[in-house]
């Protein structure tokens, strides 16, 4: 839905256009889906359980879902919260080393059988708690695989996802706030040149957060109190009520803010940013709505203070969905940009790794 301004024409009037007028772009409807569930329930059933569309529309949709069941996936149960394990019945067995040949065996097979030019990875799953990041364990590539060879417990699922996709030249897209990409994902990509990206998708809450600081720092107003409350209902929100995972998220959200108090340091000198404080709870009546509250409070001119107070709505699946094509889409075509410097002697991509 983006669109570009091009100019003006002969009466001053702006014209936009399309973004994917510009570029040559995948068409959404191009793009064939396939992918792994630790519960093995029919997409039917999974859409019918998560109430998210209106009844009249999953009754249309129904048809086209039942019959599409997940691939089995890892389910390594120190890294989402307990209370997950009642869906986990569609696993994978093994030692990682099995499980990241599986998953490699997948993304052929669903290349090979649907005859798909390309295969694009996009980590959708629950939140994980962070994994360690030291030597002898994922510091460079070849650290990772050993650790996936002799089985290590701190080899997150997302991490051995990221690996299969780097290993079988497939774009990885990472769209929860983990830290999937150790550095021996980031260095395996940049060997293999395939594209790495995403810390989380930010579609909620968080989106909101980062577009209001820049705004207000950008204004010259310093925010000094920033505290955001959240709760929902959804699966994500029932993995968030564990602490390990929450505290994931809880990084995520905070680093927008750091990000503000890094670019300005006329308003933050000292680097030391906002109070920030961010509640998340779970509570399964309102299921996918997640409601955001947040309070800023900002310094201003002569010893001022300006407080803004606000309430979101946040239908997380629908808005999480889009982004999901659009990463998709952008991703392929990155695949396709080749540039070449004089000094260089061929047409080559950009750097591999991207944070979003």
């Amino acid at each position: 839905a983006g669109t570009v301004c091009l100019g003006m024409d002969a009466q001053g009037k702006e014209i936009y256009v399309p973004f994917n007028e510009l570029v040559p772009m995948v068409h959404p409807n191009d793009i064939l889906v396939d992918g792994w569930d630790i519960s093995g329930m029919n997409l039917g059933d999974a859409m019918a359980r998560a109430c998210v569309l209106d009844y009249s529309l999953q009754k249309q949709l129904r048809p086209h879902m039942d019959s599409i069941v997940p691939r089995p996936s890892i389910y390594c149960a120190d890294f989402i919260a307990a209370n997950q394990e009642d869906r986990a019945d569609n696993v994978l067995t093994g030692t990682k080393q099995e499980m990241l040949e599986q998953i490699r065996a997948d993304i052929r097979d669903f290349k090979e059988k649907k005859n798909l030019d390309k295969v694009i990875v996009l980590w959708t799953a629950n939140t994980e708690r962070f994994c360690d990041i030291k030597e002898g364990l994922n510091m460079s590539a070849e650290e990772l695989l050993n650790s996936i060879q002799n089985n290590e417990e701190e080899v997150s699922p997302s991490t051995i996802f990221a690996v299969a996709s780097v290993l079988e030249g497939c774009t990885y897209i990472n769209g929860s706030p983990q830290n999937t990409f150790v550095p021996g994902v980031i260095e395996l990509a940049e060997m293999e040149g395939v594209y790495i990206a995403g810390d989380d998708f930010k579609s909620g809450q968080t989106k909101y957060k980062s577009v209001l600081v820049d705004f207000l720092v950008g204004a010259g107003i310093k925010p000094t109190s920033i505290v955001s409350y959240n709760h929902l209902g959804n699966n994500d929100g029932k993995n968030l009520s564990s602490a390990k995972q929450f505290r994931s998220k809880e990084i995520s959200k905070s680093n927008v803010v750091d990000d503000m108090v890094e670019s300005n340091q006329v308003l933050y000198g000292d680097g030391k940013g906002p109070d920030h404080t961010v509640v998340i709870k779970y509570v399964p009546y309102v299921k996918d709505s997640k409601r955001a509250l947040d309070e800023y409070i900002s310094e201003i001119f002569m010893n001022g203070t300006n407080t803004i107070v606000c309430h979101n709505t946040c239908e997380d699946s629908l808005l999480a969905s889009p982004l999901i094509l659009d990463l998709v889409i952008l991703a392929e075509l990155c695949e396709r940009i080749t540039v070449q410097l004089d000094a260089e002697p061929s047409l080559a991509g950009s750097t591999p790794f991207s944070a979003s």
